[in-house]
C-alpha cells in the first residue's frame, strides 16, 4: 500500500541528488525511502520475525 506523497518530501529527495542525476537515480531514491517506511510500518504492526528465527529455517550459521 502506497502512502500519500507530500511535495515537500518529494522535493527534499530531488534536492538531495547530484545535478548530473538520471531518472533511474531518482527511481532509486523513491524504492528505498518506500522500502524504509513500509519496513517500518511492519516494525510498529509487529510484522517481524527474529532473525535467529530466520538464521535457523534457511539453516545459516549465527
Amino acid at each position: 500500500m502506497s502512502s500519500v506523497v507530500r511535495k515537500d518530501e518529494a522535493h527534499k529527495l530531488i534536492d538531495q541528488l547530484p545535478p548530473d542525476a538520471t531518472w533511474d537515480d531518482l527511481m532509486y531514491k523513491i524504492y528505498v525511502r518506500e522500502a524504509i517506511e513500509k519496513g517500518l510500518e511492519d516494525s510498529k504492526a509487529g510484522r517481524t520475525k527474529d532473525v535467529a528465527e530466520i538464521r535457523k529455517k534457511y539453516g545459516l550459521s549465527e
